[in-house]
């Protein structure tokens, strides 16, 4: 508690005051884990204005690591020592003295805010607002679309840095630059430097490339719901498996039955090969009945088999832009609805500073490619609505190429259906770059390094 209030006068948090009139001042409390004030008791208006700030995606993190390891370099991790109370606020906001620190000369004071604390609903983007204008006064540029990662180009090097709430994650191609940031920060902020990247469960960056993986954590959710002992599975899903909302089965836990959707979700972002599996399931949480819970364990008995499996991002690679576009047939039992995925990496690659000419979108339909490519409305495609031909008009423009698949290579499907053994795993490794670490080591001996599997 001491060296926490000593932070804050270093920092210059706060000052102690008269209470102004009419005005209720909020609470304090101390909290030793999580550290927070009572902020719900901030009313909008008056305490708060404005509250939003924005958090680096998981999604966002994976196009980094992409990123780093095709330009070779590996990514660093700071952590800043109590974050929120370097952020500054613009709100006239008052909070009584902490319990068991009331000041003896004046025990009626209050502090009024000149940082920001734990709690108080605008803290998050008020410590935004105060670490993003260090990269900027140091000539980095700012994403267009993702406000979390800033850029350097300095000389044919590249410096990055990506903001994930009080963790800065950076890297570069100059060593130099690389380290005169990190200094920079240790001068403007009391940071402490975490090492190479640990935001994902499991980062191994090496020479050759880096791999993400969560075995950990799926053996861990194995043994939580009793699948440990399971018999295994080689894929997440039968191909005859048709899920509807089972209303004559029996009822089961709900509350587990969302455990179980929700560590998964967890795990989705390592583990693309199941989220087409866990979505599907995902749709009965309300009312979750035997049937349900089955197609569930069944996703447990294909982790139980390939536990290691894990995203590989190899370095040195080309980085290209392409797109995979498929959807069923009104695949919905319950209101018939299609089920379309979109597989592309889109806007992020531009704050990256990379550029891409016409982008191939990949699709196993020639009837579609044939309607977006020829500018024919009759009775057979009337149904397509006006807006639909936005895909039309960018073919037109050059920014796209509509390009058939064979249905065998449409990465789509993955997403959309599933799959039997031999398609789906052709898929999920060549294609997803999902790998396994027991299996693929003569793979990654060639295509890269075999000490990371170890």
């Amino acid at each position: 508690m001491h060296e926490e209030l000593e932070n804050f006068e270093r920092n210059h948090v706060w000052d102690l005051v008269e209470p102004p009139p009419n005005y209720r001042p909020i609470g304090t409390k101390w909290v030793f884990k999580n550290k927070q004030g009572p902020g719900f008791l901030s009313k909008e208006g008056i305490d708060y204005e404005e509250t939003f700030a924005p958090v680096a995606r998981l999604e966002a993190i994976r196009i980094l690591l992409a990123f780093a390891a095709s330009k070779g370099f590996k990514l660093q991790q700071m952590d800043v020592k109590s974050a929120f109370p370097n952020g500054f606020i613009e709100e006239e906001v008052y909070v009584r003295q902490p319990p068991g620190f009331e000041s003896a000369r004046f025990p009626n004071r209050v502090y009024k805010l000149r940082n920001a604390l734990y709690g108080p609903k605008q803290a998050p983007r008020a410590w935004y607002a105060r670490l993003k204008s260090f990269p900027l006064k140091s000539r980095f540029v700012m994403g267009s679309v993702d406000k979390t990662v800033f850029l350097l180009s300095h000389g044919g090097d590249t410096t990055i840095v990506r903001i994930y709430v009080d963790d800065i994650i950076f890297g570069g191609s100059s060593h130099a630059l690389v380290s005169s940031f990190a200094e920079r920060m240790s001068e403007e902020f009391e940071m402490s430097l975490m090492g190479e990247l640990r935001v994902l469960p499991r980062i191994k960056q090496g020479p050759e490339g880096t791999y993400v993986h969560q075995a950990k954590y799926t053996r861990d959710i194995l043994k939580k719901f009793e699948m440990g002992d399971s018999k295994p599975m080689t894929t997440p899903m039968s191909t005859n498996t048709t899920l509807d909302a089972d209303e004559d089965g029996e009822a089961v836990d709900q509350k587990e039955f969302r455990g179980m959707i929700g560590s998964l979700l967890y795990l989705t972002a390592t583990r693309p090969d199941i989220q087409f599996a866990v979505c599907l399931c995902a749709r009965y949480q309300a009312s979750p009945r035997t049937s349900h819970r089955q197609a569930v364990k069944r996703i447990f008995r294909y982790l139980k088999f390939t536990p290691e499996l894990g995203l590989w991002y190899s370095s040195g690679s080309f980085l290209f832009l392409r797109g995979f576009s498929d959807a069923d047939h009104a695949g919905c039992r319950i209101d018939r609805k299609n089920l379309s995925c979109l597989l592309v990496l889109l806007q992020a690659s531009y704050d990256f500073g990379l550029r891409f000419g016409k982008i191939p979108l990949l699709v196993d339909s020639t009837s579609t490619i044939s309607v977006a490519k020829n500018p024919v409305l009759h009775s057979r495609t009337k149904h397509i609505d006006v807006r639909f031909h936005f895909l039309r008009d960018h073919y037109e423009k050059w920014d796209i190429d509509l390009v058939h698949v064979a249905s065998e290579n449409q990465l789509a499907d993955i997403f959309t259906k599933p799959l039997e053994f031999g398609g789906f795993v052709r898929l999920r490794g060549y294609r997803l770059k999902v790998l396994a670490l027991h299996s693929s080591r003569r793979r990654l001996r060639a295509n890269g390094p075999a000490s990371l599997l170890s």
